[in-house]
């Protein structure tokens, strides 16, 4: 688990094709190792990895086939900086929100215009993961914990303070940008926990009006 509080930015140092699969160097920076051993996650602009080898200057991590067909790590090229992120502890401040580092799906910058000293930008989510968005609730942006200020269909728009565009790659972000895409873990499990039994007997319906009619969230037009 994660909070999506970036602690520095990192950069692809080496990739390596496995056949189907990839082997990722990253270069940490600032990023304390001194506690990483092999084995422990690292959330990488989003992604949790498991780092298998640390040379010193960052680690490697290998990703699957099922890693490069969700997220946007397959089109990282080298040179490119990454948001990093060490796995949460029992003392770690949470001053983000939980955060698994399963990235949901690769949404894509709209628009993005100056507001004061900050930056607004125009999100656009995949359609089917539109209904986990709510406005001031929490996404995860390329591993940032952001809060959601105004939704409308699958898109939503966010409000970047300076501190965040200077610590994070957001300050990179421009339109047409993909970005990986983490809802809420809670909005994930509520919508499951709706379906009750139907959960094991159908799989694609999701939430609909009539169920939540039916467990008193909207009333009836009755």
């Amino acid at each position: 688990m994660f909070t999506g509080i970036i602690q520095a930015v990192g950069e692809v140092a080496a990739l390596q094709p496995k056949g189907e699969d990839l082997r990722l160097r990253i270069r940490t920076g600032k990023l304390d190792l001194g506690d990483v051993a092999i084995g422990d996650s690292i959330a990488t602009s989003g992604v949790c990895l498991t780092a298998v080898e640390l040379p010193g200057d960052g680690f490697w991590a290998d990703v699957s086939g099922e890693t490069l067909a969700c997220t946007r790590i397959g089109a990282l090229k080298i040179g490119d900086r990454v948001n990093l992120e060490k796995a949460l502890t029992l003392s770690t401040p949470l001053g983000g929100h939980l955060v698994s580092g399963h990235v949901d799906g690769i949404g894509e910058v709209v628009s993005r215009r100056e507001d004061g000293r900050s930056v607004r930008f125009r999100m656009r989510a995949p359609d089917q993961l539109a209904r986990y968005i709510a406005a001031k609730g929490s996404v995860c942006v390329d591993g940032i914990s952001l809060t959601v200020n105004a939704v409308e269909g699958a898109e939503f728009e966010l409000n970047i303070v300076p501190h965040t565009l200077a610590e994070t790659t957001m300050g990179e972000f421009r339109p047409g940008r993909a970005f990986n895409l983490e809802v809420d873990i809670i909005a994930r499990y509520l919508e499951r926990l709706l379906l009750g039994e139907q959960a094991a007997r159908h799989q694609g319906a999701g939430v609909s009006e009539e169920l939540l009619k039916r467990h008193g969230f909207i009333g009836s037009a009755d």
